[in-house]
């Protein structure tokens, strides 16, 4: 998923920044660099990567794991967690923009692109 804003942040506040490394983002979920990589195959996550090129996570792409782990650590296949994780992910994005039109919000509707 690509970042979601471009609004300019303190790389510490952002949570699009890719501010973590495959093992330290494997270490944090509790789970395996071969998992996250799965979610990649998935097209759930898709981390930026340094210069050398290795992939970087950002605290929004750890979150969506994070969720997608849980699914799976209850015995959904990851083909079909990685797909409930995106379903989950439109349908609150939905809710919002339903939620800014009810308010008579118009103006301020923008799309946030998942991660």
């Amino acid at each position: 998923m690509p970042p979601r804003s471009t609004r300019a942040v303190s790389p510490l506040d952002d949570d699009d920044y890719p501010a973590y490394t495959m093992g330290r983002a494997a270490d944090m979920l509790g789970t395996t660099p071969a998992f996250l990589r799965a979610l990649g195959e998935h097209r759930l996550i898709s981390p930026l990567r340094s210069e050398g090129g290795h992939r970087r996570f950002s605290r929004y792409q750890l979150r969506i794991a994070a969720r997608a782990r849980e699914l799976v650590d209850q015995g959904t296949p990851i083909e079909a967690a990685c797909r409930i994780v995106i379903l989950e992910d439109q349908l609150e994005e939905a809710q919002r923009i339903n939620e800014q039109l009810r308010a008579g919000h118009v103006g301020e509707l923008q799309p946030k692109t998942p991660t």
